[in-house]
């Protein structure tokens, strides 16, 4: 049997992690910086214990007004204590509520940064494994975020995406592209499908890359996530490909 984790994006103002718990397996929490509050984080962490979902700190950079998706010009320290306040505000929530962290997936530019970019890469590593070292580093699938953990000697989950298009090199296509998110049901999930039994994704332009699937993400904040989520876990299901935390 195939197992796969599915990822969400939560805490981030939306509202609908009731409706997405059911289907998923790990929540990438908003530590404040870039949405989210601590009331916030408290109603999550509790609806993941809930529904036994994997807890993940989503930190960013500090950025509430442009939803962490604006590169910035940080240096590597700077970036270290950020990621490192982050971790600790939602980790003294977790641990209050009786649960434990379990993951780490950066959000936004600061996670596309790091995909490309060894210095960035290696200093949310370096901070993560200072943190907690069983912490599971969740980074874009075959990128310098994953070599970097790797490299520190974390553990890591190859993420890839149901609702995002790629690139030929393994990028995901930037936002401000037309053809950036995908919109249709059954795109995302013969996209997830794909990933899963074959190891490859369909880029923009036709050719199959490889990619390494370890945990899918679902945008919280996608027009159409909860309806993803449900058919994307009843296909997954369907096909005998169990869905479990990493």
């Amino acid at each position: 049997m195939q197992y796969i984790d599915i990822n969400c994006d939560m805490g981030e103002g939306i509202g609908n992690e009731f409706l997405l718990m059911p289907f998923i397996s790990s929540a990438n929490i908003a530590c404040g910086f870039h949405a989210g509050d601590e009331a916030e984080m408290k109603r999550v962490v509790a609806l993941c214990l809930q529904y036994n979902v994997a807890i993940g700190a989503h930190p960013s950079f500090n950025d509430k007004q442009n939803f962490g998706r604006t590169e910035m010009d940080v240096a590597a320290s700077e970036i270290r204590q950020l990621v490192k306040e982050q971790l600790q505000t939602l980790n003294n929530i977790v641990r209050a509520s009786g649960g434990k962290l379990h993951h780490v997936k950066p959000h936004g530019a600061l996670y596309n940064m790091a995909a490309k970019d060894v210095l960035i890469a290696k200093a949310i590593a370096g901070t993560v494994k200072d943190f907690d070292s069983s912490l599971v580093y969740y980074g874009l699938s075959g990128s310098v975020m994953i070599e970097e953990a790797l490299k520190a000697g974390l553990s890591t989950a190859n993420e890839v995406f149901a609702d995002r298009t790629y690139q030929p090199d393994g990028s995901l296509t930037p936002r401000s592209e037309r053809s950036a998110l995908i919109t249709n049901t059954e795109e995302a999930i013969q996209q997830v499908l794909q990933l899963i039994q074959e190891k490859r994704v369909t880029a923009n332009n036709g050719e199959k890359i490889i990619l390494q699937a370890d945990t899918i993400c679902i945008h919280g904040d996608g027009m159409h996530a909860v309806k993803f989520a449900e058919k994307i876990n009843h296909r997954l299901a369907k096909a005998g490909i169990q869905i479990q935390k990493i």
